[in-house]
C-alpha cells in the first residue's frame, strides 16, 4: 500500500522547488528590469547636465545670484536662427560645447545694459569649449542691432538673429523664458544646466568662476 505521507511530502517538495524556481526567475526578471532602467537613466542625454548643475550650485551668488540651476534638466529644442550673413544656424551646431545662450533685443533696456558684460565674457572665456551665443530677436531687421553692437564696440560676440522671435516662444513653451533678457547655460548635449530671466553680471568674478566650473573637464 503506498505511503500516503511520503507521497504528500514528495509532492510538497516538488511544489516548493517549482515555486522557488519561479521566485528566482521572477527575481531575475525584476533585477534585469531594474538594471535596464538604471542603464537607461545613466545613458540619458541630460545626466551630465544634472551633475554640472549640482557642481555649480554653490557658485550661484553675487552678480549671478539670480541664476536658477536645473534640478530636472530639460533637453532644449533644436532652436533655429540666422548668423550675420543670413545663413541658417541651429543650437545643435554647438554640440560638444558649453553654450551661454542669450536672447536680447535693442528695445529691451536690461538687454542693452547686459551686452557689454556678455561681450567681455566671450573675450575672456570664448574657446573651442565655450561660446556666448547671443540671439537678437528684433523683428524690424538686423540693421539696428548690428549698429548697436558696432557703436558699443562689442566685437567679440558673433551676431545671430531671429526676426520672428520663435526662439523666445520655443524657450517660453519649455518654461525657460519668462522675460527679456533670457539666458540659458547649455551643456554639449543641448541640455539645460541653469537659466535666468533678467540681466546678470556675466563678466564678474562670480560669473567667470561659475562658467569655468561648468566647462572644466
Amino acid at each position: 500500500m503506498p505511503d500516503t505521507y511520503s507521497q504528500s511530502r514528495t509532492s510538497h517538495y516538488r511544489r516548493a522547488r517549482v515555486t522557488s524556481g519561479a521566485c528566482l526567475i521572477a527575481a531575475s526578471v525584476a533585477f534585469a528590469g531594474l538594471f535596464d532602467i538604471s542603464k537607461a537613466f545613466a545613458q540619458s542625454p541630460c545626466t551630465q547636465a544634472l551633475a554640472l548643475s549640482s557642481k555649480i550650485a554653490p557658485l550661484v551668488k553675487g552678480d549671478v545670484g539670480a541664476l536658477t540651476v536645473a534640478t530636472k534638466p530639460l533637453q532644449l529644442p533644436d532652436l533655429a536662427f540666422l548668423d550675420a550673413a543670413g545663413a541658417p544656424k541651429k543650437l545643435s551646431d554647438w554640440k560638444g560645447r558649453t553654450v551661454l545662450l542669450n536672447l536680447w533685443a535693442t528695445w529691451c533696456v536690461p538687454c542693452r545694459k547686459e551686452m557689454p558684460a556678455l561681450d567681455n565674457l566671450q573675450g575672456k572665456l570664448g574657446s573651442k569649449n565655450f561660446e556666448v551665443v547671443a540671439v537678437n530677436i528684433d523683428t524690424s531687421g538686423p540693421d539696428k542691432p548690428k549698429a548697436f553692437l558696432k557703436d558699443g564696440n562689442l566685437s567679440r560676440l558673433d551676431f545671430f538673429a531671429d526676426q520672428k522671435a520663435k526662439v523666445f516662444q520655443d524657450l517660453k513653451s519649455a518654461g525657460l523664458a519668462l522675460g527679456m533678457p533670457t539666458s540659458v547655460l547649455v551643456d554639449g548635449e543641448g541640455c539645460e544646466i541653469a537659466a535666468i530671466s533678467g540681466g546678470a553680471g556675466w563678466d564678474s568674478d562670480e560669473a567667470i568662476k561659475l562658467i569655468m566650473a561648468a566647462t572644466a573637464p
